[in-house]
């Protein structure tokens, strides 16, 4: 077995670092700027070791029947987790990848490469351009998971970026995303505000800690046109190491209350997140 080393790069918009696992021989973790941003198992790309990424996948395996293949839009690479997953838990599947920081591509290509087989499209773009350029319908999940530093950048947050996404995506499509707030939720209630203007569905999956605003942390988010495998994510979600809860329906009403829709000129980053939320333990 060959030793494997830790790598950094000044990549365009940070630090980037490929660290080994030293429990799991072919895995790696990616920090950028030193706050975790994916881990990935090269032997094993359906292991996902993150909280917010395993409930990523739950929402991605409630989409469709199993091994169905997709066509998924990721927003934000990272070290292209999920692309992976999907590819391995769904073969076939069609997937475009756009990642603002080419620098970032290249290294996790480079030294973390993609089967040949993937069906995953690089694109090196800001997240917002690309989906303004993309056809409609183009496909059935978009998952948005892209933070400048540790904070969602304001363009991806507001009413007219939901707009966009929801064009992209086909009349049964799935819209999720990755988001980190706490309360009082200004961020996150904003968030399904706009969508609750788009989308007919909506669900929200987070650790009962964070929903009850004892500490920052990621939610998931979940909208739609169609009615959502609620069941399965809270299944799911509750049986995990670090059991979760999904809200849907009234309760995301509830939550949402009085927050409206985020314009561009209005719009703000999430909160930065406080001293350690998202350190290496």
């Amino acid at each position: 077995m060959t030793e494997q080393i830790p790598v950094s790069r000044t990549t365009d918009h940070g630090t980037a670092k490929l660290m080994p696992d030293v429990d799991r021989e072919r895995a790696w973790l990616l920090t950028v700027d030193g706050a975790p941003q994916s881990y990935v198992d090269l032997d094993d790309p359906a292991h996902l070791q993150f909280e917010y990424a395993r409930r990523l996948g739950f929402a991605l395996d409630a989409v469709a029947a199993e091994g169905a293949p997709l066509d998924v839009v990721h927003l934000g690479g990272g070290a292209l987790t999920l692309p992976r997953y999907v590819a391995a838990t769904r073969p076939g599947s069609r997937q475009d990848v756009v990642e603002a920081d080419r620098g970032l591509l290249e290294l996790v290509t480079e030294h973390l490469p993609l089967p040949r087989d993937s069906g995953v499209v690089l694109h090196a773009d800001d997240a917002r351009a690309w989906l303004e350029k993309a056809p409609d319908d183009h496909a059935d999940v978009l998952v948005a998971d892209v933070f400048g530093g540790s904070r969602v950048p304001a363009h991806l947050s507001t009413l007219a970026y939901a707009r966009a996404a929801e064009r992209v995506l086909r009349p049964g499509g799935v819209y999720l995303a990755n988001l980190a707030d706490a309360a009082p939720f200004g961020f996150l209630r904003a968030q399904l505000a706009n969508l609750a203007v788009v989308f007919a569905e909506l669900a929200l999956i987070a650790e009962p800690a964070v929903l009850r605003g004892r500490r920052f942390g990621n939610a998931v988010v979940v909208a739609s046109h169609r009615p959502l495998d609620v069941a399965a994510m809270t299944r799911r979600s509750a049986a995990d190491a670090f059991p979760a809860r999904v809200e849907h329906g009234a309760s995301v009403r509830e939550f949402i209350g009085s927050a409206g829709p985020v314009e561009d000129a209005d719009a703000v980053p999430s909160p930065e997140p406080p001293a350690g939320a998202f350190g290496i333990g």
